[in-house]
């Protein structure tokens, strides 16, 4: 892609309108020198659209409130530059679609707060010692650098086209699921509502969710999989059955 020069005309593609009243409406602007798609979003909002709706907050790629949909990819609309995309067509601009949608680029979050509600917090032993070794901050580090802009959730086929949202939490959970189930001193066993509630074992491995993530983590790789190992483990291993029946610890 070619460099974006200060008074270069783009057009953008919005959809506006909320509940059936829903339609694309284009802006023309003139972009300036390094922007991105967001600083373009709160131009036409400033100068030609005032009641364009579209969440926002820190334009640094760190709060997770732009997520939308650019030319048909989830992305943050703060990180997106509009060098890195074809300017030369109309820029498409979608709020997230895996989720109800509420006004303009506004879509209405809050199922994913009620999943992580059910999740078991944090559960250290009584007695634990908590000496913190380096390999077991950098196991979970990974898993803390979510912003949750749930653009995993988004492009998940489970959430997207299936809209299982009743019995699969989605990526962005197993992520935090898995920062809790590996560390050293948590003691709490949230196999079952991996299996049970969660729907862990209806992800097929597409790897979407990780080719989305602004923060890179290795959401399928290092979450999910593993998940999965830890229930099959918990559920099927019959030395670890027969560890816990004699020993009754889970």
């Amino acid at each position: 892609m070619s460099r974006m020069q200060t008074g270069q005309k783009v057009t953008f593609r919005i959809l506006r309108g909320e509940g059936d009243s829903l339609k694309e409406v284009d802006y023309h602007v003139e972009a300036e020198t390094g922007w991105v798609v967001l600083d373009a979003v709160l131009n036409i909002q400033a100068t030609q659209a005032p009641d364009l709706s579209v969440r926002w907050n820190c334009k640094a790629a760190k709060c997770g409130s732009c997520s939308a949909e650019v030319n048909g990819k989830p992305r943050l609309m703060c990180k997106t530059r509009l060098d890195d995309i074809d300017t030369s067509q109309p820029v498409v601009v979608h709020p997230i679609k895996s989720f109800p949608h509420v006004k303009d680029l506004v879509a209405d979050v809050k199922w994913n707060y009620e999943v992580n509600k059910r999740i078991t917090p944090f559960t250290p032993a009584k007695d634990a010692d908590f000496t913190y070794y380096q390999e077991d901050v950098d196991r979970v580090q990974e898993f803390r650098k979510c912003i949750e802009c749930f653009l995993c959730q988004n492009v998940c086929h489970i959430l997207r086209n299936h809209e299982a949202h009743s019995r699969f939490a989605g990526p962005r959970f197993f992520v935090r699921v898995a920062g809790l189930e590996m560390h050293p001193m948590d003691t709490a066993d949230r196999t079952q509502f991996l299996d049970q509630e969660a729907g862990v074992f209806l992800c097929n491995i597409t790897k979407c969710c990780t080719h989305v993530c602004p923060e890179d983590i290795h959401i399928t790789d290092n979450a999910i999989i593993p998940l999965k190992e830890r229930v099959i483990d918990r559920k099927y291993d019959p030395l670890q059955w027969l560890v816990r029946k004699v020993t009754g610890k889970k």
